[in-house]
């Protein structure tokens, strides 16, 4: 059984700084897209960041406007796992972060903050940043 477990969430003032991760379990996604979603109440699941292989043990790199330069996402291929560093948190920020890992190695750049293009969702941590 595939699961993807989140880890790091929680209640940080603005401006401060927090670290997600994720791990796999169940098969293997070194070699295959992962990503970053988030859900505020009352939104639609957004994409916040995203990683594609493309060869060896490097990752392309990909994020939405509104975390560009504040959210560094890094995987590590070893243990399988995807992290999120989130620094100068927002406010708006706050949401449910998703981890989430699509089965389709050659996923292109143009598809890859589609929630619909990821087969596998890890149950989601909570960050709460107060003002």
């Amino acid at each position: 059984q595939v699961q993807l477990v989140e880890s790091g969430g929680g209640l940080v003032q603005a401006g401060g700084s927090l670290r997600l991760s994720c791990t796999a379990s169940g098969r293997t996604f070194r070699n295959y897209p992962m990503a970053w979603f988030r859900q505020a109440p009352g939104k639609e699941r957004e994409f916040v960041s995203s990683t594609r292989w493309i060869g060896g043990s490097a990752y392309s790199k990909h994020y939405s406007d509104s975390v560009k330069g504040r959210f560094t996402t890094s995987r590590d291929k070893d243990k399988d796992t995807v992290s999120l560093q989130m620094n100068g948190l927002k406010p708006e920020d706050a949401a449910v972060y998703y981890c989430a890992a699509s089965s389709a190695r050659g996923l292109i750049v143009s598809e890859i903050w589609k929630t619909m293009n990821y087969d596998f969702w890890g149950q989601g941590t909570q960050v709460t940043v107060s003002s």
